[in-house]
């Protein structure tokens, strides 16, 4: 299995990253990869980038050190009812979103039901292309219903390799992820793995990753980013195109 774009990577605008955009495309490169998603977080992080930073996006040349960007975000869903801190007509305009649960920005409430509905609504958000990290105890869901709302809503869900370190604070992580492998197995749902890199050094690092996909004896066919091409054209915005 050869990984073509990471899916989920900051830099130095997201506020506590530490590397600039070149250093992470120039990583990139070094690795082989050939693309690159840049998925700052956004405005309700503590320390995150104002909304004219993605606003500007434009501006930004999607090639670099022979690397194909994609740029966009990872936002905060702030609730139960799934809402975003960004607009569709911020996100209409990116390449990429990534819609994760965050301790500091989330405010709804935390039982399994409420989280679970809060995730069913942001995948319903035609702009929100990835459910990132789902792997946290911290923020119980019904991974049958998860995988069940990805699967028809066509949005990704993300194997986070971050989550897997022995320093991570996600509580279960492993075993949420089994859990929701074989769903995906049993569903036909697709994932995809992100390295959630805030430093070059982690890009294209799968190792943990490629450990729990062995146990689990996931399928390839149901990984989205071994190809550039065919993770873009499985992005909701890239249906739109």
């Amino acid at each position: 299995m050869f990984i073509e774009i990471d899916t989920h990577t900051h830099t130095l605008a997201s506020g506590h990253a530490y590397c600039t955009m070149n250093e992470m495309a120039q990583e990139a490169a070094a690795r082989g990869l050939k693309g690159l998603a840049i998925t700052e977080h956004a405005p309700d992080m503590p320390g995150g980038p104002y909304i004219y930073h993605f606003q500007n996006l434009k501006v930004v040349p999607r090639k670099r050190k022979g690397i194909e960007l994609l740029l966009g975000v990872e936002l905060n869903i702030r609730n139960e009812q799934g809402e975003v801190d960004l607009s569709v007509k911020e996100l209409k305009e990116m390449d990429i979103a990534i819609a994760s649960m965050h301790a500091p920005c989330y405010k709804g409430a935390m039982d399994k039901e409420s989280i679970t509905r809060a995730y069913i609504h942001a995948m319903e958000n035609p702009y929100v292309d990835i459910i990132g990290h789902p792997d946290d105890s911290r923020f119980p869901v019904d991974y049958e219903r998860l995988v069940r709302t990805a699967k028809e809503t066509g949005t990704l869900l993300e194997v986070n390799n971050s989550s897997l370190r022995p320093t991570s604070f996600r509580q279960n992580a492993w075993e949420n992820m089994c859990r929701m492998l074989e769903l995906c197995r049993q569903y036909g749902a697709r994932i995809v793995l992100g390295t959630d890199s805030h430093v070059d050094q982690t890009i294209a690092d799968y190792a943990r990753t490629e450990e729990l996909l062995k146990e689990t004896g996931f399928p390839e066919e149901l990984i989205a980013n071994t190809s550039l091409e065919g993770l873009k054209a499985l992005l909701k915005r890239g249906k739109k195109r």
